[in-house]
């Protein structure tokens, strides 16, 4: 699983760091040389689907999405554990739907093109596939395959040891 959220996050670096550098130039060609690319803005958007999706991956691995836990927190370890299980399986319930709807999208999708790049759209869908799919599984390794304590306290994550 390590080696599956580092790649993930190398990918969505790599990523940034062509949309910075296509904006960049773009910027440069539009304001400097009077000569805008007419492509950027459908790459950056292309971009920025797939840095979201993989962002979500990372976050998920990291424990770091967002939540509000003062209600359980306050609650019994063991309460606590249940509420977070059932959240966690909702959450995956929730999120292998959104992938398998994705893709039926994907399939059904395929054959458009966009407008400028001509990148057919199933490329753009298989983002939320792949983000989804994936997200679902790192909360299922958090819930099933980690020591549930480090699941109930995100203190104790420590990414070194995985």
């Amino acid at each position: 699983m390590r080696f599956l959220t580092t790649f993930v996050a190398a990918v969505g670096g790599i990523l940034i760091a062509v949309l910075v550098s296509i904006t960049t130039l773009s910027v440069f060609m539009r304001y400097v040389m009077n000569t805008p690319f007419q492509w950027t803005e459908e790459a950056s958007g292309f971009l920025m689907i797939w840095i979201v999706m993989l962002g979500a991956i990372s976050c998920e691995w990291r424990r770091q999405h967002l939540t509000i836990d003062f209600v359980t927190g306050a609650m019994a370890a063991k309460v606590r554990r249940i509420i977070e299980m059932v959240i966690g399986l909702a959450s995956v319930g929730v999120l292998l739907t959104m992938s398998w709807l994705a893709w039926q999208l994907a399939q059904s999708a395929s054959f458009k093109r966009t407008q400028i790049l001509r990148i057919s759209w199933f490329w753009l869908d298989l983002a939320v596939v792949v983000g989804a799919a994936a997200t679902a599984l790192v909360i299922i390794w958090h819930l099933f395959i980690r020591a549930p304590e480090t699941f109930a306290d995100p203190a104790l994550h420590d990414d070194t040891r995985h």
